[in-house]
């Protein structure tokens, strides 16, 4: 691979890298509802999409989309296990737990990353279910126990390097559904999941985690734009068309709360 290839690569890592560790800072110090929209928004998937666009055309953006759009399911049961795993279960059985779920949603929900109306409906059954069993989790307000680690932002950072990484490498080797998993891949979510549960406890990790499920649905809207609009209107304002859908439908979610203050959730709550 040239020289120019290498460093363009390097690069991109390390502005993923920067963009990533900066919302994770903002996250931990702003509440559980207000830092999950913080944390739902493409901070992570949004570079890897743009350098999918660099090195494809719109209609494997397209279909990237489409693979994405399936594996949000994926990523709705993997923060849902984490959120009823939390309070109960020490961090190793819970993030394994989450991400073994993960991998076994990847695997069912593969096969309906072919069809738009086949992936909505799926998503829109899983968001209904997932929100019914995480309802507890969202209602705690958590209080911070500890302070971070000093090794906090290197993991981090490595953890987002490592997800743009992989979607170069997958979107050239697999095809774009594959590289469409990659890009939602819950590396920012399971970041947060493992840095917080020391930081918050168990229950003040899974409130973090359940309030990222409305943003989702977010991700979930953006993505089915992206694939409707990539073709028609080039992958360079369609992927703008996504990330507003997701910054207006996080905003949105804050502005129904009517939060006096970001520490505060929405709807009952109850203390830790």
């Amino acid at each position: 691979m040239p020289e120019a290839i290498w460093i363009g690569l390097a690069a991109k890592l390390l502005a993923t890298a920067g963009v990533v560790v900066v919302a994770c800072l903002v996250v931990e110090r702003s509440g559980p509802l207000f830092g999950a929209m913080i944390a739902t928004l493409p901070v992570s998937a949004g570079p890897a999409y743009a350098f999918l666009a660099m090195e494809h055309d719109a209609g494997f953006v397209a279909t990237s989309a489409l693979g994405s759009l399936a594996t949000i399911a994926a990523t709705t049961v993997c923060v849902t296990v984490y959120a009823l795993l939390a309070p109960r279960r020490g961090l190793a059985a819970t993030l394994g737990g989450a991400l073994l779920a993960w991998g076994a949603a990847v695997a069912a929900v593969r096969p309906m990353a072919v069809n738009l109306v086949a992936c909505l409906i799926m998503d829109a059954v899983v968001f209904a279910i997932c929100l019914a069993l995480s309802a507890r989790a969202r209602a705690i307000v958590p209080v911070v126990r500890s302070a971070g680690r000093r090794w906090d932002i290197p993991v981090r950072a490595l953890a987002a390097m490592a997800l743009v990484g992989a979607v170069l490498v997958i979107g050239r080797a697999l095809g774009p559904r594959a590289a469409g998993t990659a890009a939602v891949a819950p590396v920012v979510l399971t970041s947060l999941g493992l840095l917080l549960y020391p930081r918050l406890g168990g229950a003040g990790a899974a409130a973090v985690m359940a309030n990222t499920l409305p943003g989702l649905i977010g991700n979930a809207v953006a993505l089915a734009a992206l694939n409707r609009t990539a073709v028609p209107l080039g992958s360079p304002a369609a992927m703008l068309l996504a990330l507003a859908i997701c910054i207006g439908w996080n905003a949105g979610l804050l502005a129904l709360a009517r939060l006096p203050r970001p520490l505060r959730l929405a709807g009952p709550q109850r203390r830790l």
